[in-house]
């Protein structure tokens, strides 16, 4: 069974939020992981085109994907069996991660991994992977499945710590640019990471 969520972010709860001291650098413990609340899916495919643009030069083909992605979620799916989380340091989303129904039986996927630049180094793509992978067991998947990209080094690195392993890669022109697309998968049966 999940673990029991936390709370929706609310207006009320901006005044208990941390709010980083002035000067004071962000800290792991600075960061929330959260509902989406209002805005924040529109934040996702926002974020997600404008970061990906800048770090790989990808065009807005990816941004259409995103959009997909994120517009599935938010018209059709079961709270039972797909989650999104957000990371918010100092009162704004920092980053995000996704998991949702695959098309085969028994499966879910991860998608949608982001963290902010200015919130790298402080465990956030980690925490939010960690999430993923334990509502996915939670929620009774057997299988857990992930598609990116070998350019997105930074998120390969969380990923292999979280024990997903390489299970095939294939070169493709994608977003504008030739890459090589990698599927891997984590085993579900053991602890959470």
């Amino acid at each position: 069974m999940p673990a029991p969520e936390r709370p929706r972010r609310t207006e009320a709860m901006a005044t208990v939020r941390t709010i980083l001291p002035q000067g004071r650098p962000p800290r792991r413990e600075d960061v929330l992981l959260c509902e989406p609340g209002p805005g924040d899916l529109g934040w996702i495919v926002q974020r997600n085109a404008a970061l990906h643009a800048a770090e790989y030069g990808w065009n807005t083909d990816y941004e259409g994907l995103v959009a997909r992605i994120v517009a599935d979620f938010a018209q059709d799916h079961d709270p039972h069996l797909e989650r999104v989380r957000t990371a918010e340091l100092d009162g704004r989303p920092v980053g995000c991660a996704m998991c949702v129904r695959d098309e085969a039986p028994g499966t879910a996927r991860l998608r949608l991994l982001l963290v902010e630049p200015d919130a790298r180094g402080l465990g956030v793509g980690g925490r939010l992977v960690t999430a993923a992978v334990g509502f996915a067991r939670g929620a009774g998947y057997r299988d857990l499945a992930l598609w990116t990209n070998d350019v997105r080094t930074a998120a390969r690195r969380i990923h292999r710590r979280q024990g997903f392993a390489l299970t095939g890669e294939r070169p493709h022109r994608s977003f504008g640019k030739d890459l090589t697309g990698q599927d891997r998968r984590p085993e579900l049966r053991g602890p959470a990471g």
